[in-house]
Formats: structure tokens, C-alpha cells, sequence
């Protein structure tokens, strides 16, 4: 027994003896950090608001890269989303063609802003024009020194650089997704092939720079008055339903859509893929949304989860009521592009409004699609998915809200509004113009009749015996 007794003892010094020695390095290694600032920084923020000690700051660390690599999975995960539901909405015979489109998107995407997107969207001292225009070359040392501690981003963007290239690049591709819908049935492949990717390499990346990389739109009114969009309600999606307005009108409509007796729809052949898609691109959107607060942080992390997930629900709902009223009967793609309407119209300010304002956000941008909709069919823009209505104008609603339940400017936010836009419009018209007069951007009548799974890709989607 008295030997147990002193083995006990033994086994207890030596515990705490290990403890302090690791306690001691994990000091010495935290004072030896040129980033300490940061940590400091982060530590006087938990302390003052718990009343306890140091916070375990590389554990902070450690998870923030986790949820960013997360993050950036689900917004992976969105373009499977976006895939299904263009498939789901448009006919059969033009599946092939739209998952094919899909799969081009996210690959060209990933290369090209590697290639040069990811230096064009964060020019940081490289721009061409001040504020305006940065295109810059490809990535290159995002490992090793200070770029994999805190050092590259601090607390406020706590993650590797590798870690914010990629989250960020996979929002790059979102704007092209959106486009693709609103050109499904009947757009040339290797033409779209070449806008989609002119428009992520280039254009979603200078029009990004100018809000997130330091350009002009960071700096429009300064302190409260600055133009602000959280999760790129103008810069994401506003920027793409622009685009696809601009490619819709040089493009024209599916054929049969518009007669001289009024709209003929042209119904999707599968509205359980299309749900699909819907509630993929609805989980998705937590690492959209959540991804861009940049770091861990349980409370703004929380809040855009909360704000995320109310819009989207009360987008819904409105949209149900709203299609229940004017259609006389409860449409099920108005309520899915309802969800969609909810969650772009809160992109923008997930992280600012608190949770009813987000419910009132995403509620008149739940009614707001159902009416763009069938305006933009009465005056013959043919929208296969309701891209347009959904990103476009819902994105609009979204950034102007920022102003009514925020605190921002609404003076900024109208600016930042008319500036993305007209951008993005003015750029797609004309790249898509030129790509029209070289090669053409409409398939012929008869491959659009017979389908673009047949005609541009030799195999249907379905083969039933």
C-alpha cells in the first residue's frame, strides 16, 4: 500500500511538472509570434468579455480554417444545386446540354481564377487604374512564412491564404451558373463556352475588386455611409442576373414561347429535380452566407445562419401566398424561386440586420419574384428558370434593404447598385455581341427543335426501352 501510495505521488508530479513545461512552451512559442498583435487583440476581446483568462487563440485559429475549407464545400455543393434546378425547369431533350454547361462552369472557374481571378479580385498594390481596374497573373505564395499563421489575415480573416483563395473561388463561377439558366434551350455550347468564361476570368473579378479588393465601392461615403454588401447580393448575384439580361436580349426566346395568342408555356420536365436543386442550393447558402463572415466568431456566425434561414423561409411563404392570389393556384416553381428570392434579398446583410428585419427582407422578395416573373414574360424576355427575377432584381431589393434595416447609406448602396450593374451589363452585351458576330450565339431551329442533347452532344439524357 505504501508503495501504491508513493507511485500515486509520483505519477501526480509528473503531470503537473509535463503540464507546466507544455504550458510554458506554448507561452514562449505565442511571445516568439510576430503576429501577436493580433492574438493580443483577440484575447483582450474574449477577456472583456468573459472575465476569464487568456483564450486558447490557436484553437480559434485552427477551427476558423476548418469552417472556411467547410464553407467552401457547400458553396461547391450550390453548383450541383444550380445544375438540377436548370435541369428540372427546362425540357428534357436539353439536360445533357445543361449539366454539361454546369460541369464546365465550376472547372474553367476554378483554373482561371487561379489563373488570374483571384489577384484581379484583391489587386491589393496592383492596380492598372486606382480603384478601378487590377488584372493581375496567377497565384503564387500562398504557403509558408507568415501566410499560413495570422499573420495573413488577422483576426478578422482568420485562415491560411489557401484556405481564402478557395472559398473565394468558388463563389467566382456562381455568376456564369446564373446565366446559364436564363440561356438554357437554345445557346450555342462552344459560344457559351467562351462567355462564361471571359465573364468569371474577367468581369465578375474587376466588378468584385471594386467592393472587396479595395477599389472604389470600399471607399464610396467612408465609416457608416459606405456601401456595403456582405455576401454579394449586388456583387454576385446582381452582377449575373445582369449579365443574363444582357445575353437574354441579344439571344431571343425559345421558339413557340410567345405567340400571336399570348405565352405558351414550355413546362420543365421535372420539378422533383428542380426541388432538388432548390434545397441544395438552400444548404448551400449557410456556407455562402456563413463562410463570409471569415472566421469563427460564434456571434456573427450565428446571426447569419439565423438571418440566412428566416429570409429563405419567409421568401417562401410569400411567394406561396403571393402565386395563390395572382395565379389562382399554388405554383410550385414560383415557391422554389420564392426560397431563392428570400435568401438572395438577405445576402447582403446576413450579418447586420437582426432576425424579424430578416423575415421582412426576405417576405417582399418572395412577392418581388413572383411579379418580376411575369412581367419579364409579358414584355417577351424569356427566362427558362427566373434567373433574372430571382439574382437581378432580388439582389437589388437586397442591397437597397441593407439601408432600411442595417444602417447603411442608401445613397451608397444605390450607387454601388447602378455601378455593378451597369457594368456587368454593358460588358456582357458587348463580349456576348462579339461573340455573335464571330461565331454566332442561337443554335439553329431544328437542333433547338430536335434538343441540344442530340445536337450538340450526340446522346439523350434518358434512354427508356
Amino acid at each position: 500500500m505504501k508503495y501504491l501510495f508513493n507511485l500515486k505521488t509520483l505519477l501526480l508530479v509528473a503531470t503537473l511538472v509535463t503540464s507546466l513545461m507544455y504550458g510554458t512552451a506554448l507561452a514562449e512559442e505565442a511571445a516568439a509570434e510576430p503576429e501577436a498583435g493580433s492574438i493580443e487583440e483577440f484575447n483582450a476581446f474574449l477577456e472583456g468579455a468573459s472575465g476569464e483568462g487568456l483564450a486558447p487563440t490557436f484553437d480559434f485559429f485552427t477551427v476558423s480554417m476548418l469552417w472556411t475549407v467547410i464553407a467552401a464545400a457547400m458553396v461547391f455543393i450550390m453548383h450541383l444545386g444550380f445544375a438540377t434546378l436548370e435541369a428540372g425547369l427546362t425540357q428534357s431533350k436539353n439536360t445533357v446540354n445543361i449539366l454539361f454547361k454546369n460541369v464546365w462552369i465550376i472547372s474553367i472557374g476554378l483554373l482561371t481564377y487561379a489563373a488570374m481571378g483571384f489577384n484581379t479580385h484583391y489587386p491589393v498594390d496592383s492596380w492598372q487604374i486606382p480603384g478601378w481596374l487590377g488584372i493581375n497573373g496567377p497565384i503564387s505564395g500562398l504557403t509558408g512564412g507568415d501566410n499560413d499563421t495570422w499573420a495573413y489575415g488577422g483576426l478578422s480573416l482568420a485562415m491560411t491564404a489557401y484556405g481564402d483563395f478557395i472559398f473565394q473561388a468558388m463563389f467566382a463561377a456562381t455568376a456564369a451558373t446564373i446565366v446559364s439558366g436564363a440561356v438554357a434551350e437554345r445557346v450555342k455550347l462552344p459560344s457559351f463556352m467562351v462567355f462564361s468564361t471571359i465573364l468569371v476570368a474577367v468581369g465578375y473579378t474587376v466588378a468584385g475588386s471594386w467592393h472587396w479588393g479595395g477599389g472604389w465601392l470600399s471607399g464610396l461615403g467612408g465609416g457608416d455611409a459606405a456601401f456595403y454588401d456582405f455576401a454579394g447580393s449586388t456583387v454576385v448575384h446582381g452582377f449575373g442576373g445582369a449579365a443574363a439580361l444582357a445575353c437574354v436580349m441579344i439571344l431571343g426566346p425559345r421558339k413557340g414561347k410567345y405567340t400571336k395568342d399570348g405565352i405558351k408555356p414550355i413546362l420543365g420536365h421535372s420539378m422533383p429535380l428542380a426541388a432538388i436543386g432548390v434545397f441544395l442550393l438552400f444548404f448551400g447558402w449557410f456556407g455562402f452566407n456563413g463562410g463570409s463572415v471569415l472566421s469563427a466568431n460564434p456571434g456573427p456566425l450565428g446571426l447569419v445562419f439565423t438571418t440566412t434561414a428566416l429570409a429563405a423561409a419567409a421568401g417562401g411563404v410569400s411567394s406561396i401566398l403571393t402565386s395563390f392570389i395572382v395565379l389562382k393556384k399554388p405554383d410550385l416553381s414560383m415557391a422554389l424561386n420564392g426560397l431563392l428570392a428570400g435568401l438572395v434579398s438577405i445576402t447582403a446583410g446576413a450579418d447586420s440586420v437582426e432576425p424579424w428585419a430578416a423575415v421582412l427582407m426576405g417576405a417582399v422578395g418572395g412577392v418581388i419574384v413572383v411579379f418580376s416573373i411575369l412581367f419579364f414574360d409579358k414584355i417577351k424576355i424569356d427566362d427558362p428558370v427566373g434567373a433574372i427575377s430571382v439574382h437581378g432584381v432580388c439582389g437589388i431589393w437586397g442591397t437597397l434593404a441593407v439601408a432600411f434595416f442595417g444602417g447603411a447609406s442608401f445613397v451608397s448602396q444605390l450607387i454601388g447598385v447602378v455601378g455593378v450593374y451597369a457594368f456587368a451589363f454593358i460588358f456582357s452585351f458587348a463580349v456576348f455581341y462579339v461573340i455573335k458576330l464571330v461565331m454566332g450565339v442561337r443554335v439553329s431551329e431544328e437542333e433547338e427543335h430536335e434538343g441540344l442533347d442530340v445536337a450538340e452532344h450526340g446522346a439523350p439524357a434518358y434512354h427508356i426501352t
